[in-house]
């Protein structure tokens, strides 16, 4: 057996073991994702191989975190993808304003950015009072990070031409304070969302939702995961709501996605047709 043979069952091994004692359940992602970062955490681990590793991570909940850490994907920024936020602004929105009160489901939020940038943008839409924003991850620390609401102070200028690129109505300084290094967000912008922990590949459904936004982050999954992510946000999902995908992930050939139509095909923005009568 060659030793990425080797290292493709040792793989298999850890992860039978993280989803038998975490819940977390990694067996459906992208071996390809899995090998160059499980490589990296091993390179850095000071174990020579995943098998030495294994029984430590297994019963060091401390050390299976740092795998975690990189095992997980935790990109993101104020206003990633202007053009993104700027489609949500010119084609969504017009309709969320039509619900007494609208619920968003952002899964994968990893360290709170994108959710925050939501809960501007329907903020200066008028809709204050009126959402409520469900923000989830599987990495229990990134969610802690997305509740406290500070980030780098060296970020906000980027943050800033994001903002202006999405359609920004008011000053980017506005929502935050700076303090030192670091910028912390309004809390008016905190009180409107919900921050919890929440697997994919095993949780339940979150709900009825009129928008769920879960961008970049199937691309990690496997074909069979992927249908049963899209499956349960399509159960989450009430009729004439919106469902949110990345630039590298569509609707096309997947079992929901008769129950769709896009409304913005480039940004891979997509509406839940209304049931016939």
């Amino acid at each position: 057996m060659s030793p990425d043979e080797l290292f493709d069952v040792e793989i298999k091994l850890l992860m039978d073991g993280i989803f038998q004692v975490y819940g977390y359940d990694f067996r459906e992602y992208s071996e390809a994702s899995l090998r160059r970062r499980l490589s990296q955490w091993l390179s850095g681990s000071g174990f020579a191989t995943l098998s030495l590793a294994q029984s430590q991570l297994l019963r060091d909940r401390a050390l299976f975190d740092t795998l975690l850490r990189g095992i997980t994907v935790n990109v993101s920024e104020m206003f990633r993808d202007p053009a993104f936020f700027k489609a949500i602004r010119e084609h969504v929105v017009e309709y969320l304003k039509t619900y007494p009160f609208v619920k968003i489901w952002h899964a994968g939020c990893a360290t709170g950015e994108e959710a925050y940038s939501m809960a501007i943008l329907l903020l200066e839409e008028g809709l204050a009072g009126r959402f409520r924003i469900y923000a989830t991850d599987i990495n229990e620390e990134v969610i802690r990070k997305g509740q406290e609401g500070i980030y780098p102070l060296q970020e906000m200028q980027r943050f800033t031409r994001n903002y202006q690129q999405a359609g920004g109505t008011r000053s980017f300084s506005d929502y935050y304070t700076a303090r030192y290094d670091h910028a912390i967000l309004s809390p008016s912008l905190r009180e409107n969302i919900v921050f919890a922990a929440h697997n994919l590949a095993v949780d339940a459904d979150f709900g009825e939702m009129n928008m769920i936004l879960c961008r970049n982050v199937m691309i990690y999954f496997k074909q069979p995961l992927k249908e049963r992510v899209l499956g349960l946000f399509d159960v989450s999902l009430a009729q004439g709501g919106f469902l949110c995908l990345g630039a590298k992930e569509s609707l096309d050939h997947r079992q929901i996605a008769g129950r769709y139509e896009a409304v913005t095909p480039r940004m891979q923005i997509y509406r839940k047709r209304y049931a016939k009568k």
